[in-house]
């Protein structure tokens, strides 16, 4: 194997599956954040969400510091935005928002992280697990037509990938079943669909999630994206122990600041100060970041065209953009090696991570247990993931790590 496919014979660096980002002007802003004395939920959190909201209706990252929300001009509608330490815990409180509770239903793909799921089990609802979309892995909608009982108030699809699902055909299926709509939107920031920015739109709430392998990343975090007032506030209040009034509020206002009223059992869900910072600089950034993430995937998609590879669906309809959070490779069943052999020699023949996303839920024990999910139900999920492998993608990516990347993959797999 060569040299410059980084095989057996040379040294070069490991590249991982997923680098973040971060340059001196996230490390700054994290150091300024904690001389400030804010090291919990603060200015910079206030400033985060206002300026993410603000961003989703393209106005580009504001200097406000607040905690009110942004109002769409000319329609006098407010876009609500809230930091939370995960998209995880924006999942779990979105859906408690909805009223959410015991003996409810709510559908979810099986093609996800376990997050999506678990979320709904916090609230002793049940998941009602379905196939995926054979293009896209996304939720198929048919699918989730036919999985729609008595008891079903609620949908979360995920846009797999960084590739939005058709939110138009979902608002309608949503509206005729009188379903709450909690967008799993973790993979999918800045992207477009059918022209209204992924965060913008009729669903109850849009989930986003910063983890460190994300588009942006503040190490840990999330931000619940709604236009709904009244969640938006039970939002606020049960991240920080169902306490009436944020912590920003009573250590910056004046009077009483020892003030407050516990109005419901809440959780421990507060975005922190120096995270919050790391994203104001991620969010100012985070179209050039998705610009290189695209170009990368162009790349992978010229140069891996002729092998025996499914590559992954593309935004495809006017108007819809895709985020590039994961470039996800199918190999077909004539592949020279299987999805895990693949895997396997990348690492140890190349020094090349590379990650499957996912292992459907309804292959893992919990899940199959206590639903009786047998594959036979899961045939589009079933045969995507016996070939599904994600290449290293990220914005931190150099152009001599894509060409390892693309040498290694074709030194495997063609031919």
């Amino acid at each position: 194997m060569s040299s410059q496919a980084g095989g057996p014979a040379t040294e070069l660096p490991f590249i991982p599956f997923a680098a973040p980002d971060i340059g001196e002007a996230e490390i700054d802003a994290v150091v300024e954040a904690l001389r400030s004395g804010w090291l919990t939920t603060g200015p910079a959190a206030a400033a985060f969400e206002r300026e993410f909201a603000a961003y989703l209706l393209g106005m580009g990252p504001g200097t406000g510091i607040g905690t009110a929300p942004v109002t769409v001009p000319g329609t006098g509608a407010a876009v609500h935005a809230v930091a939370l330490n995960s998209a995880t815990a924006g999942l779990h409180l979105a859906l408690e928002a909805s009223g959410i509770g015991p003996g409810d239903e709510v559908i979810v793909p099986t093609w996800t992280f376990t997050a999506t799921a678990e979320v709904v089990r916090y609230l002793g609802a049940d998941p009602i697990i379905v196939d995926v979309d054979p293009d896209t892995l996304n939720l198929d909608l048919d699918g989730a037509r036919a999985a729609i009982t008595a008891r079903t108030r609620a949908i979360i699809p995920v846009h797999f990938g960084g590739l939005p699902l058709d939110r138009t055909a979902l608002g309608v299926l949503a509206d005729a079943h009188e379903l709450a709509v909690i967008e799993d939107a973790a993979h999918c920031f800045p992207a477009m669909s059918a022209g209204v920015p992924v965060g913008l739109g009729d669903s109850a709430a849009v989930v986003f999630s910063f983890y460190a392998t994300k588009t942006m990343t503040t190490g840990e975090g999330g931000m619940v994206v709604t236009a709904d007032p009244a969640l938006a506030q039970r939002v606020k209040t049960m991240r920080l122990h169902g306490i009436s009034r944020d912590v920003f509020d009573r250590y910056s206002a004046p009077g009483a600041s020892w003030a407050y009223e516990v109005v419901a059992p809440g959780y421990k869900y507060n975005l922190t100060d120096p995270a919050a910072a790391m994203g104001r600089v991620q969010l100012a950034r985070a179209a050039q970041m998705r610009d290189r993430r695209a170009a990368i995937a162009q790349r992978y998609d010229a140069a891996l065209a002729d092998l025996p590879v499914r590559r992954p669906a593309g935004a495809d309809s006017a108007g819809t953009t895709h985020a590039w959070h994961l470039y996800v490779l199918r190999l077909e069943v004539d592949a020279p090696m299987s999805r895990d052999a693949f895997i396997a020699a990348m690492a140890a023949e190349y020094g090349i991570g590379c990650s499957v996303h996912f292992i459907p839920l309804h292959r893992h024990p919990y899940w199959r247990d206590r639903y009786a999910l047998a594959r036979e139900r899961f045939p589009q999920a079933e045969a995507a993931f016996a070939g599904a492998v994600s290449l290293p993608l990220s914005s931190a990516l150099t152009d001599a790590q894509v060409d390892r990347v693309i040498a290694a993959t074709r030194g495997l797999l063609a031919s």
